[in-house]
């Protein structure tokens, strides 16, 4: 704790983010395959990385694919990400 003092005493944050997840599981009724879990999981991942660094998931997904239009092209994530923690 002292040695790393910008990690939480307590697991709220990582908790509210599985929130969503099981929430979606449970109306969805989960996946058909392991292959869909694993989507599902890769998207929420990204959708929750994005509503942290304040970004627009659908403009980050939309800048990936390429069909941004007229927006200035986005870094990629990880290079945000290490932005964000340095």
């Amino acid at each position: 704790m002292l040695e790393r003092p910008e990690i939480p005493l307590h697991t709220n944050a990582s908790e509210n983010d599985l929130r969503a997840c099981v929430t979606k599981r449970r109306i969805a009724g989960g996946t058909m395959s392991a292959g869909g879990r694993l989507a599902s999981d890769i998207m929420l991942g990204l959708m929750k990385t994005c509503q942290k660094l304040g970004i627009s998931f659908f403009s980050y997904l939309g800048d990936r694919l390429g069909i941004n239009g007229t927006y200035e092209p986005l870094q990629p994530l990880p290079k945000m990400v290490e932005g964000t923690t340095a």
